[in-house]
């Protein structure tokens, strides 16, 4: 049993209330708690030593990134981050000055992104160390962006460039809350996520969740420096194409939007956000699935992004 696999079977029969407008199976639970012009957005993640770090790593890094997981996720809703709290899980042999600059690196992000550390948990793991981050933020009532609502005819985007994260991006990443916000206010943008496991297997959780395909264009897809090195330098490597499509923790946005409005799109952008890379890398079509569309013909594409549990 996989990843998505577990959870689809732990998901199936979670209790809810009057207060949850979106539970499991998007970036983030979705809450009307009564704030007057604003949903209430919920938020958890966690890293993992030995699969999402190392302690070789510089630990502000580790730190950093762990809450930035999280930012990306308020991202992909294109809500704004209020208050986290933190458990740290630790080996009994820990280093407290390690553990220190741990939290220096997540309390720089948070006071840079305007995040209160509001509290937390400490408690023991044997051998390694975890890091849960459980964040809240805001939305504009009817400004919330969900996963479910592609349509057929509608451009496919990505911000930045895909694959070989490993080399550095996945502990540098910048969480695209600026990005994300303007999308939602000056354009109708029908749906959207951030790049955690990869295009290829996240793009098929819009899909799913909007019951439609896709057909990316193979030569419009960004693909990072990184991938393309690693291909050079090692012979075992991935192809930069499919390690664009495969790898994980891109942490990129993915979004949706019709294509009457895409030149346009494209044309602001570059006025806003001249430093960050848009592209258009295909469209929302019947069926479902991903197809990639090359100078051969068009074929299935089978492969996804990272699972927990293959």
């Amino acid at each position: 049993m996989n990843e998505f696999e577990l959870i689809a079977r732990l998901t199936k029969s979670l209790p809810t209330n009057e207060s949850v407008v979106v539970g499991a199976g998007d970036d983030c639970a979705v809450l009307d708690l009564g704030v007057p012009e604003k949903l209430v957005l919920f938020k958890t993640d966690a890293v993992v030593e030995g699969v999402h770090f190392t302690r070789e790593m510089p630990p502000e890094k580790i730190g950093r990134k762990a809450l930035a997981r999280c930012l990306s996720d308020i991202a992909a809703m294109a809500g704004t981050p209020t208050a986290a709290l933190v458990t740290i899980a630790l080996p009994k042999d820990f280093d407290a000055e390690f553990v220190a600059k741990i939290y220096d690196g997540l309390n720089a992000l948070a006071e840079k992104c305007g995040v209160a550390i509001v509290g937390g948990e400490t408690t023991t793991n044997p051998e390694s160390i975890l890091i849960s981050i459980a964040l809240l933020g805001t939305v504009p009532r009817g400004k919330q962006i969900f996963r479910s609502g592609a349509k057929v005819g509608d451009a496919i985007f990505v911000t930045g460039e895909l694959g070989g994260s490993l080399a550095g991006k996945h502990l540098d990443f910048e969480p695209r809350l600026d990005e994300a916000r303007w999308l939602a206010e000056h354009f109708h943008i029908h749906a959207l996520m951030d790049l955690s496991d990869g295009l290829g297997g996240d793009l098929r959780h819009i899909l799913s969740a909007s019951k439609v395909g896709a057909q990316i264009l193979k030569s419009a897809v960004p693909i990072a420096r990184a991938a393309k090195l690693a291909a050079r330098e090692n012979a075992s490597a991935k192809p930069p194409f499919i390690a664009a499509l495969t790898d994980g923790e891109d942490f990129e946005l993915l979004f949706t939007l019709s294509s009457k409005s895409a030149v346009k799109l494209v044309d602001a952008w570059k006025k806003k956000f001249p430093e960050v890379k848009l592209s258009c890398i295909g469209k929302i079509v019947a069926g479902e699935g991903i197809l990639i569309r090359d100078k051969i013909g068009t074929h299935t594409f089978n492969a996804h992004g990272y699972v927990h549990f293959p």
